[in-house]
């Protein structure tokens, strides 16, 4: 080296040229994947074992299936009715038409509905600021599965299977719209916004200049999606109304610029295809959907409010969130639904402090880099040491967390809004064990509800945290594996112990317990302390008592493949006698005929051998043509006894043919 060459040159030590990233183990996201894959195949095994019991309704759409696989009929809703979309038939009738009708083949698709409900979740969650481990934590519990759960999740009896994965893609888009909006701007435009003006100091200023934001600079697709996500939602079934409405204000409040112009024009045209079959058949027959849902949800049938606000708030979440055994639930598992009201108001405050925290400072030459890091909020970024979407990567990330803060806060507000519906219902008051499917679309809202338990375990540091990357120039051990334990998201230690954990991810942030920032005082750390071990409790409560409710599931298989097993002997027994036609109770008219595939048809009576519900009417008219009709009935039932008066000889008289668990009562020829 020529001498003198160096002279002025500061040597820079090599960890400042090139920063370490550490090695971060990808624990959490193999335990995931493992207990994704356990949720799915414990809900196959089930599947394939008869479970959850089939119905009547559940063989409606399944003949709605048959009908489309064959090409005889495309209808748009379920048969008998002016409302509940038909989706769950056309997924299946692909299938149905290359293995024939069977429950197993007709619930396959919402099988893989439940697989993408967990992808979506754990992807929602990581875009909200969760790290892996809480993702964990919610694919754990949303892999569990009670009674009422694996009814709602498999039963393909209309609407529920597809609204919980349709409701957090929708989240999801939301999510990723609102983040990626601020791309290529300014720092000013960026904190332009709703969020902007609710985050201001006292007596600040909305900023002075607005910049014009470009249409469609999220991708118009991603708007489009959004639409038809949300309008096939819709169209399937009304129940995730407040989850559109809640997430559709988000991006008005977002950006509104932009649904002016092409991003709207494209968000209007997806919602329109997707809501189509709904649109066409309401302008053509003059049905409306909403009015029919109301009438159907029990309003004609008065409940008393205690009965009501019961059925709701007391029963209703347990059963809901999978915390209850089958058919019922015992006083201690309805520990649940204080825990969960108390949840959804913590966690909406975390959300609405977020939303208020005001921007950071930046110094003059960090308008450039707020383009650039914003820009990457909307495009699912990943840290090159985690392949985790930044939560926070200084000031110029604070949009996104505004954005995933807004998200939250309207999951909350959706959920909080479809519980009050339900409880205000006479349907809770009246059956509040099998109109708590209602509430199964609670579980969108899953990533947001559990938030204040995941950020008190991990200011208290009972929650692995992550490493936070180098950085150049930083002293040894100032990472975030050197951080003290007990860390805050903000000055108020003693009011936020299950609050927001906001920008732990931040470098440069200053986190109460670090070195360079304040220590809590001992009494704060204590209260700490509580907070976290008291959230470990809980977490392990849900875990355990979810647990317990699966064990009581599983408790019901062999009952449950034995009475299909009888069914399946009944369908053959009336191949056998050549039977084509019969009379039987709503609840096993259609399950025989499309267990038959339609090889028999079947007109509905009640008790009294009057004339029921049917909800194909031609079935009806085959039956009353045929002199030669049977009747079906379960035996020891109240039909039965009553056909039972009928048995002996006469113009009359009935005849019996007895196969396991039915009787078969045949007209004396």
């Amino acid at each position: 080296m020529i001498p003198g060459m160096t002279a002025g040159v500061r040597q820079e030590p090599r960890e400042a040229t090139r920063p370490r990233t550490p090695r971060r183990t990808r624990l959490p996201a193999l335990l995931a994947l493992l207990a994704g894959l356990a949720g799915v195949g414990y809900r196959l095994a089930l599947l394939l074992a008869d479970v959850p019991p089939g119905n009547s309704d559940e063989a409606t759409m399944g003949l709605a299936a048959l009908h489309i696989a064959r090409g005889e009929d495309f209808p748009v809703w379920f048969y008998g009715q002016a409302y509940m979309g038909t989706l769950e038939a056309y997924l299946a009738a692909p299938l149905v038409a290359l293995a024939g009708p069977s429950v197993l083949v007709l619930r396959l698709p919402t099988l893989a509905l439940y697989a993408l409900f967990l992808a979506l979740s754990w992807r929602l969650t990581r875009r909200l600021g969760g790290d892996r481990w809480y993702a964990l934590l919610v694919v754990a519990v949303l892999a569990l599965g009670s009674d009422r759960v694996l009814k709602n999740q498999l039963i393909a009896g209309g609407g529920y299977p597809e609204l919980n994965p349709g409701g957090v893609a929708v989240a999801l888009l939301t999510v990723g719209l609102c983040a990626g909006g601020s791309r290529g701007l300014s720092r000013r435009a960026v904190v332009d916004g709703p969020a902007a003006r609710l985050a201001l100091p006292p007596g600040g200023s909305e900023p002075a200049a607005r910049l014009p934001v470009r249409a469609g600079a999220s991708g118009l697709a991603r708007w489009a999606a959004w639409g038809l996500v949300a309008g096939l939602l819709l169209w399937v079934d009304p129940l995730i109304l407040p989850f559109v409405l809640a997430l559709g204000a988000v991006l008005v409040l977002w950006r509104r610029r932009e649904l002016v112009g092409r991003a709207g024009a494209a968000l209007a045209g997806g919602l329109l295809l997707g809501a189509a079959p709904m649109l066409l058949d309401s302008l053509r027959h003059g049905r409306d959907p909403l009015a029919a849902v109301l009438t159907a949800s029990g309003a004609d049938a008065a409940a008393s409010w205690g009965e009501r606000l019961h059925g709701g708030l007391v029963l209703g979440p347990p059963l809901a969130m999978g915390f209850c055994s089958p058919g019922h639930c015992a006083g201690w598992q309805l520990w649940w639904a204080p825990t969960f009201l108390v949840l959804l108001l913590l966690a909406a405050i975390a959300a609405w402090r977020t939303l208020r925290r005001p921007a950071p400072p930046v110094s003059p030459a960090a308008p450039e880099a707020a383009s650039v890091a914003s820009a990457d909020l909307g495009e699912f970024p990943f840290a090159a040491n985690d392949k985790s979407p930044r939560s926070g990567g200084g000031p110029a990330d604070v949009p996104g967390e505004w954005a995933s803060a807004a998200v939250r806060l309207a999951l909350l507000a959706a959920a909080a809004a479809v519980l009050a519906a339900y409880a205000l219902s006479n349907a809770a008051g009246r059956a509040p064990m099998e109109s708590a499917r209602y509430l199964s679309v609670l579980a969108v809202a899953m990533p947001a509800l559990l938030w204040p338990l995941w950020s008190a375990a991990r200011r208290a540091g009972l929650w692995p945290r992550p490493a936070k990357p180098y950085q150049p120039g930083e002293p040894a051990g100032t990472g975030r594996a050197g951080h003290h334990l007990g860390d805050l998201a903000g000055s108020d230690p003693a009011g936020q112990h299950l609050g927001e954990l906001a920008g732990s991810d931040r470098p440069g942030y200053r986190h109460v317990g670090d070195p360079e920032s304040i220590i809590p005082s001992a009494g704060g750390r204590k209260r700490i302390r509580a907070a976290g071990v008291t959230a470990v409790a809980v977490l392990a409560g849900m875990l355990g008592t979810g647990a317990v409710a699966t064990a009581g599931a599983v408790g019901t298989v062999p009952a449950t493949h034995a009475e299909a097993e009888r069914h399946r002997i009944l369908v053959d027994a009336l191949g056998d006698l050549n039977l084509r036609h019969v009379r039987a109770g709503y609840w096993t008219c259609n399950r025989l005929a499309f267990a038959s595939g339609e090889e028999v048809r079947c007109a509905v009576v009640d008790d009294e051998l009057r004339p029921g519900f049917d909800r194909l009417p031609e079935y009806r008219r085959a039956v009353d043509a045929d002199p030669g009709a049977a009747w079906v009935a379960p035996a020891g039932s109240p039909l039965a006894a009553r056909l039972d008066g009928r048995l002996g000889p006469g113009p009359d008289g009935l005849r019996v043919v007895d196969v396991p668990g039915w009787r078969i009562y045949l007209p004396r020829r």
